[in-house]
């Protein structure tokens, strides 16, 4: 995968004076008053901001927040709180301007943020009038949202065909260097988890990687259908029984390469879906009808935790119970902590997914989280990125 790295351009002054145009993912949960209550995004854009800076640059730096109307600017849709922790994190002020596709005010060493893309009319079609007002902005277009990078946008595909020099920012390159690495070179035994709700959801995912890895591990709701394609009860389980021959495909695809589709020999069941829900640890065979399976059971966390403690590689999209009430999360847990203790190289990603890293503590302990969600699922499946796409094209020609 070739595409110019933004540190291919740090040569002696060459950024120096040079306006630089950095799309980030700054796309942070808020609460109800507006306030932000996880910055981790914000956090990652800091060093693509910093080398810039610090190579004297003119920085502006811009990303979507929610889900505005083209063309309005409401209060819940301003970046606002978004500068005033850059500010914080940038030990500087960060002014926000508004109106900027015309133009912009900055100063080689000033960074500025520009308010929420997706507020531009033709952003979200890729309209190519508004991606060169933005390119004429810049010498150098630096994509550094790889949250996005699945959307053709005119911030993220359009003005990377218009601007001098198109690149890919740092964390951009890490989140393509770390799955590349677990998809396309892996230390064997590569190991995926992926659970979910619905089957339907990550069909495509799944079938990618039937392909490709020793064991696929499935959780959730996508596990009950697995199971009900193995011809086992799951009760009043979350499944999709008429995805039950997709999923008999991948075992059959995975049971011909000699790899392996995991099925639970245990499971916890509840009779109802609830934080104070009484959990009773079974074995399939022993599942009711009336029963609902909210986690694996130990023994299937004892021999799968075996599995990931030996892998090479493990990709992890999606926790196997619901961890948020803690007595279905047991599953998620021992697996968690396998892949931390494990000695393979590891990739994590998804908003539940995170959200388990963190209630377990193991951050330091994953190889590689990324910050995307629907690019990390795309990427995954083997599509090509479309905003990776165009620095590959520009790469050949610049």
């Amino acid at each position: 995968m070739q595409f110019i790295r933004f540190s291919d351009l740090f040569t002696q002054g060459a950024l120096s004076r040079k306006r630089v145009f950095i799309r980030a993912d700054l796309n942070v949960p808020r609460d109800d008053e507006g306030n932000i209550t996880e910055d981790t995004r914000i956090r990652a854009s800091i060093p693509a901001i910093q080398q810039a800076l610090e190579a004297g640059a003119a920085v502006m730096v811009t990303s979507h927040l929610g889900r505005p109307t083209e063309g309005v600017l409401r209060t819940e849709d301003s970046l606002a709180p978004v500068a005033k922790r850059l500010s914080e994190l940038l030990d500087r002020q960060v002014p926000l301007l508004q109106n900027w596709v015309n133009g912009v005010s900055v100063q080689s060493g000033q960074v500025v943020l520009l308010e929420n893309c997706r507020v531009n009319s033709g952003e979200k079609e890729n309209d190519p009038v508004l991606a060169r007002k933005m390119a004429a902005l810049c010498d150098v277009y630096v994509n550094d949202a790889f949250g996005t990078a699945h959307r053709a946008e005119a911030s993220t595909y359009g003005i990377a065909q218009f601007a001098p020099i198109a690149c890919a920012g740092p964390l951009l390159t890490a989140e393509l260097d770390a799955l590349g690495r677990a998809l396309r070179q892996p230390v064997r035994p590569l190991v995926a988890i992926v659970a979910g709700s619905k089957v339907s959801s990550k069909l495509t995912l799944l079938k990618s990687l039937a392909d490709k890895v020793d064991h696929l591990i499935v959780g959730g709701g996508i596990a009950n259908t697995f199971m009900l394609a193995a011809g086992l009860n799951i009760g009043k389980s979350l499944a999709e029984a008429a995805l039950i021959d997709e999923a008999r495909a991948v075992m059959t695809i995975m049971k011909n390469r000699g790899a392996t589709v995991p099925i639970p020999v245990d499971v916890v069941c509840a009779k109802e879906f609830s934080a104070h829900a009484q959990a009773t640890v079974k074995l399939v065979a022993d599942v009711a009808d009336d029963d609902i399976i909210l986690d694996i059971g130990p023994q299937t966390a004892a021999q799968l935790a075996n599995q990931l403690g030996h892998a090479g590689t493990v990709v992890w999209n999606g926790p196997v119970g619901v961890f948020e009430f803690d007595q279905f999360g047991q599953g998620t847990k021992t697996l968690a902590l396998a892949i931390a203790s494990g000695k393979g190289f590891s990739v994590a990603g998804g908003g539940d997914t995170l959200a388990a890293i963190a209630k377990y503590g193991i951050a330091e302990k994953i190889g590689y989280i990324s910050t995307g969600g629907g690019a990390f699922l795309e990427f995954l499946e083997g599509k090509t990125l479309p905003a990776v796409e165009i620095l590959m094209q520009r790469a050949r020609s610049q």
